[in-house]
């Protein structure tokens, strides 16, 4: 993993995560996850370190591996109700909008773990546009570590995976990038050591330069 000073990252398409990485929502995570912990006997700091990035069946699944898995599947429609439902201190990560008006012009996809009604209120309350390809939970089989999200997206916008770079915040989705043969762009503390491509601590170092076919992302230190 390389730090942001004097960083090029090319790219045709562009693809994002959304928790962690467009949207600050720990504090809404650990809200209703501690909460599941609690229920479950578990630690919640166990639980916090493995939620991020993941479907929340298969957070539940990694913890406890002998549980039916049509209880984690019944507990992970109860808990995204009550994540749509609690956007108290939801706000956009810092260059978030910007970014985002940067590329707007340029291949781009949500990438996320969660559902279509949970992306909504985050990006919502967060005040970011939704981009127009979203590849939600509905859309895929496998969660994050799977490159399946990832690889979606690229082929609905019918570019190859090696000309997309992921941005993302969480090992699960950094594993993900990287196992769908593309560069991954790490944001935030939670990604510093991961083994993103690069990695900055948030989109307030990334510039958005056009070029004749797609973009570089110009990393700052």
């Amino acid at each position: 993993m390389t730090d942001a000073a004097f960083v090029e990252l090319p790219a045709r398409a562009l693809l994002l995560d959304m928790d962690g990485t467009l949207v600050n929502s720990d504090a809404a995570v650990e809200r209703v996850w501690r909460g599941w912990a609690a229920e479950q006997g578990l630690d919640p700091a166990r639980v916090l370190a493995v939620v991020h990035g993941r479907q929340g069946y298969a957070t539940m699944a990694a913890l406890l591996p002998d549980r039916p898995m049509e209880l984690n599947h019944e507990d992970n429609r109860r808990l995204l109700a009550q994540e749509t439902a609690d956007t108290t201190g939801i706000v956009a990560i810092p260059g978030a909008a910007a970014f985002l008006d940067a590329i707007s012009a340029v291949p781009h996809a949500l990438v996320t773990s969660a559902d279509r009604a949970l992306a909504e209120a985050r990006m919502t309350a967060a005040g970011l546009p939704m981009p127009v390809l979203r590849v939600t939970a509905e859309s895929v089989t496998a969660s994050k570590p799977d490159p399946e999200g990832f690889l979606k997206a690229a082929a609905d916008l019918g570019i190859p995976a090696a000309d997309c770079v992921v941005l993302e915040d969480s090992e699960a989705g950094v594993n993900a990038g990287l196992a769908a043969g593309m560069r991954v762009l790490g944001i935030g503390a939670r990604a510093r050591t991961l083994g993103a491509t690069a990695w900055v601590p948030d989109l307030t170092a990334v510039t958005v330069v056009r070029g004749a076919e797609g973009v570089v992302l110009r990393l700052a230190g």
